[in-house]
């Protein structure tokens, strides 16, 4: 009487289990690759410009359906042609923003710079279309109205050229969000004493937390 040998068997068991493993991560992969082109994004923080809310280097996760989706939406791979702007897209599959829903007043949003989209900038939507934005002395100025804002903290710290003092504010914008921001300027540079910016229909003034080290919609 002969012996059966298992050696096929055990073989078979060894190739299925090894196509399952290529179908699971087959699987991971275009699931990663859906949630990351289509629903959240990590980011990375570039710069100090939303200290005290954010941090050099903190990593958050933005969410890319909230405000619908436009071209700068999706990785060039996706747009069915060439490129010739860097990262940035030429040709697309629409223009404008599909799924729309307009921005809130307080919102921390990632966005594409205007004059250079292959740059990444986050910062706080402070103003809305047709409202007009100004400083004074380092006080915001919303349609002539001072927003209110009161100090909760001071520190001292160094910045490479010498110690300079670090005010702590709560600020409340219109509409009731509150949070925290910071000075270190007496308010008396440029960007703490501008002229009435009046919002355009359709774009949004955004502002950093860190009042006196951000480049935002104060420098046109």
């Amino acid at each position: 009487m002969s012996q059966r040998s298992d050696a096929p068997a055990a073989g078979n068991k060894a190739d299925g289990g090894l196509l399952e493993t290529v179908k699971v991560v087959v699987q991971a992969l275009l699931i990663a690759l859906v949630v990351r082109t289509f629903l959240f994004q990590p980011f990375n923080i570039p710069s100090g410009s939303l200290i005290p809310t954010l941090d050099i280097g903190d990593y958050i996760f933005i969410s890319k359906y909230s405000y619908g989706y436009s071209r700068l939406s999706f990785p060039c791979d996706f747009s069915l042609g060439p490129v010739n702007l860097g990262d940035v897209c030429s040709l697309h599959w629409f223009d404008g923003r599909v799924l729309a829903s307009q921005p809130k007043r307080g919102d921390v949003i990632v966005f594409k710079l205007p004059r250079d989209p292959k740059q990444d900038y986050v910062k706080r939507l402070i103003g809305l279309p047709g409202e007009k934005i100004q400083m004074i002395r380092g006080q915001l100025y919303i349609d002539g109205v001072a927003v209110p804002r009161k100090q909760v903290g001071e520190r001292v710290e160094d910045d490479g050229a010498g110690q300079r003092l670090v005010k702590t504010w709560e600020e409340t914008l219109p509409g009731g969000v509150v949070h925290l921001m910071q000075t270190f300027d007496d308010g008396s540079s440029l960007q703490n004493n501008t002229l009435v910016y009046t919002v355009p229909p359709g774009e949004y003034f955004m502002m950093g937390d860190n009042r006196d080290d951000s480049e935002d919609s104060r420098f046109p």
